[in-house]
């Protein structure tokens, strides 16, 4: 997973919006009137993100919704879904917040949702004191790694976010690990199918669990030949769905592994053997990230060159 978040987390967080605040955010979801329509403001976030100064540090959801107290409220949603320690994430949400707020004056409420596999690292406010004057902004946290001694009680959830917690804890659970990976993920997979729920929703979470739980083709086919014995007995009814879901993400990841890789062999060529940071990173990132790192390895003299912002 990269900073950007480019990936199936924002269509479910999107389409299942109420749900995420439930699972993650108990607290904010009851307070929120759910009976009212809830907004998500891309065209306040593209405002933001045209700020020279902001550059990539966009918040990922900003979204309108109404309080049983009464009156209108901002959410502000950060979905920092890295695989290492950020020691400038906290002051970042503190840009977020008080950027939305100074440009539309409105009350914000900035969460975040962390998925590194630090059990210490917590950060969950940002302050300053100078001369007398203090400021400081506290926000809640949800940490996945919190939920690693709840696997049981995850995959009987009804929320749709544990058994999306449920497979980011698993993929971590199986990196190098294939076999035991294709175990999970076909476990995941039938748990989906047995829920009753709506087509929809069953296609947007394996989409998921999918991006998530990779596997080399070969046993990645053999999860696709289980689904599609299932679905001959009636169990699965939308393999043909999902066959096109399977068939659309290799073509990408295709060509994104492939962008990765030669871009990996330049690196080793210029600068020597890489560090497995520096591995996870390119596998991570989208094509337009690779795209940047391609152009500044041009005149890269270090690392540290190719990967700046």
């Amino acid at each position: 997973m990269n900073d950007d978040y480019d990936t199936p987390w924002k269509d479910v967080v999107t389409d299942h919006f109420p749900e995420f605040m439930a699972f993650y955010f108990p607290v904010a979801h009851a307070a929120i009137d759910w009976s009212r329509p809830h907004d998500f403001l891309d065209q306040e976030l593209a405002a933001l993100s045209r700020d020279a100064e902001l550059g990539k540090r966009l918040a990922d959801k900003l979204v309108r919704v109404h309080l049983h107290s009464g009156g209108e409220q901002w959410v502000l949603v950060h979905l920092e879904v890295q695989g290492w320690r950020d020691s400038g994430f906290a002051e970042r949400i503190f840009v977020y917040h008080y950027r939305v707020y100074d440009r539309y004056q409105r009350p914000v409420a900035s969460m975040a949702v962390l998925a590194d596999d630090s059990t210490c690292w917590r950060p969950s406010s940002f302050a300053y004191r100078l001369l007398g004057c203090e400021m400081r902004l506290d926000f809640p946290m949800a940490k996945l790694m919190d939920y690693a001694g709840r696997m049981e009680a995850l995959l009987v959830d009804a929320n749709p976010f544990a058994l999306v917690t449920a497979a980011h804890l698993l993929t971590r659970q199986t990196t190098h690990r294939p076999h035991r990976r294709r175990m999970a993920k076909w476990r995941l997979t039938k748990l989906l199918y047995q829920r009753d729920w709506d087509r929809q929703r069953i296609i947007n979470l394996y989409r998921m669990i999918d991006w998530m739980m990779r596997l080399p083709a070969s046993l990645d086919s053999r999860i696709r030949q289980g689904i599609l014995q299932l679905e001959r007995r009636g169990i699965m009814p939308y393999i043909s769905s999902i066959e096109r879901i399977g068939m659309e993400i290799g073509r990408k990841e295709g060509l994104q592994e492939g962008r990765a890789e030669l871009l990996a062999a330049l690196l080793r060529k210029r600068f020597g053997p890489l560090d497995v940071a520096v591995a996870q990173r390119l596998a991570r990132a989208d094509p337009e990230q690779l795209a940047v790192w391609a152009l500044n390895f041009v005149d890269a003299g270090s690392l540290d060159e190719v990967f700046r912002d």
